[in-house]
């Protein structure tokens, strides 16, 4: 084999990307993988969920110090926010963690191209570099890990600057007096929490008449409130009609989705975080023969290979929730499929995360969900303010919420909304794995005094017979 014909390249080297051609190296397939930015780690590490990480966490001690810590006999004379420093901090993070991806390949001798790739034909990827040169590299396997864009709106134009998507809202310099978000999901929620903690004004504008679509009903209501205790405001089942930037501020006209007069709004940076869509323009895959389906995912089968043999696709290339943790999975599984193992992904055991404070955890089915299906489940929930942890922590706001089959006890869903859900999750994701029961949770030892005792807790609860309420 030549140094530019490898078993498998992979084009894109954010989550998925990068833990498949790790993977693929580790089962001693020779590996190349191809990166258009001069960072590797994709979207996630460079300009998404590593940075708004940082941001949150710094923000979240902000928050604090003004006023929970008093709780505690902790008290400031003078608070300051060195916003330079914090992004300094957000900057150093993502450069030590990318500069750790280039060692991984370098330990596992994956050879890394620095340029756009595409296909030219099967077996064959065109690496275009930022001086317009090219080079051809073969390969028996291509898989694709181009991850994906910001979704913008009809009629607005992002500038990064007043209008801004997620990558400018984590670089603004100076905290806007006034931020509006368009959208209501994670990332919206998350980076106006980053600013609301640091003086700015936050109103979020959601087109559905509810926010969060897709978690858990009695969750998002009980989310909402807490964001609104914060000083968050909400305007549910209302679209965004037109946005103008100008030299000091933005200008939005909305209007109700139903119903009613239009208003205009006025704010000094608007985010909007409406979504995003795979990005799959410029790979050649349309003219190979590869199919996409109508949001421009490309198609695969159960083994993640398209149309065309030795042509793979994963993470937000793919169908599916856009998350991190499940583009690195199929990243694994994709390597051992092609090495001839025979991996599998439970998706309905695959979690997700809202990092605000309380954050919001989930996994497997809502109650919507069930009762659409015609599922026979029962409830059980516990909530924060009788933990004693949580007392101890002065975190009382929050609940688990565990959904079983009414026959089998097995564990259907699980909702978290509380302080450290993004943790608390991973027992209920194991537990989903291995097909555990409600009672399994409730009979396993839960250390006292921790959170995890609300997971026992709603877990008794499912069969009415929690402890401590």
């Amino acid at each position: 084999m030549t140094d530019n014909a490898f078993d498998v390249v992979v084009i894109g080297a954010g989550p998925g990307g990068y833990v498949a051609a790790i993977r693929a190296a580790q089962l001693g397939l020779k590996t190349a993988c191809v990166e258009k930015d001069k960072s590797l780690g994709g979207t996630c590490l460079n300009v998404g969920c590593i940075p708004s990480k940082a941001l949150l966490h710094t923000t979240e001690a902000v928050a604090h110090a003004r006023g929970d810590y008093a709780k505690y006999g902790i008290k400031f004379a003078s608070l300051s926010v060195d916003l330079a420093i914090m992004m300094a901090h957000k900057a150093n993070v993502v450069d030590t963690l990318t500069k750790g991806i280039a060692q991984l390949f370098k330990k596992n001798n994956v050879t890394h191209f620095a340029g756009i790739g595409s296909i030219a034909k099967p077996g064959e990827v065109l690496v275009t570099g930022a001086d317009g040169s090219s080079k051809t590299i073969a390969a028996r396997h291509i898989i694709v890990a181009t991850g994906s864009e910001v979704v913008s709106l009809p009629g607005i134009a992002i500038d990064e600057k007043r209008i801004v998507s997620s990558t400018g809202a984590l670089a603004l310099s100076a905290v806007p007096k006034k931020l509006i978000v368009i959208g209501g999901g994670y990332i919206g929620l998350e980076m106006g929490s980053v600013w609301r903690r640091l003086g700015a004004e936050v109103e979020v504008v959601e087109f559905l008449d509810r926010m969060v679509p897709g978690m858990d009903g009695e969750i998002a209501k009980l989310f909402q409130r807490a964001l609104m205790k914060q000083g968050f405001k909400f305007r549910l089942g209302t679209k965004v009609t037109s946005a103008k930037a100008s030299d000091d501020g933005v200008t939005l006209t909305v209007e109700p989705v139903k119903d009613g007069a239009a208003e205009t709004l006025n704010a000094d940076v608007v985010l909007v975080a409406a979504g995003r869509r795979a990005f799959t323009k410029g790979l050649g895959l349309e003219a190979l023969g590869v199919a996409l389906d109508k949001m421009g995912r490309v198609e695969v089968d159960e083994h993640f290979q398209t149309k065309i043999a030795g042509i793979y696709a994963i993470g937000d290339a793919i169908r599916g929730p856009m998350l991190a943790h499940k583009a690195e999975d199929e990243g694994v599984a994709v390597a051992e499929i092609i090495a001839g193992q025979k991996p599998h992904i439970n998706y309905d055991a695959i979690p997700g995360v809202v990092y605000t404070a309380p954050e919001v955890a989930a996994v497997g089915k809502t109650e919507e969900q069930l009762k659409e299906a015609g599922v026979d489940y029962r409830a059980g929930s516990f909530p924060y303010l009788a933990n004693g942890r949580a007392r101890a922590m002065a975190a009382t706001d929050g609940i688990v919420k565990i959904l079983a089959d009414a026959k089998t006890d097995r564990i259907l869903g699980v909702h978290i909304l509380g302080a450290e859900a993004g943790t608390m999750i991973a027992e209920a994701v194991l537990a989903i794995e291995i097909g555990a029961s409600a009672e399994d949770i409730a009979r396993t030892s839960h250390a006292h005094p921790t959170l995890s005792e609300i997971m026992k807790e709603a877990a008794l609860a499912v069969d009415k017979r929690a402890i401590h309420i």
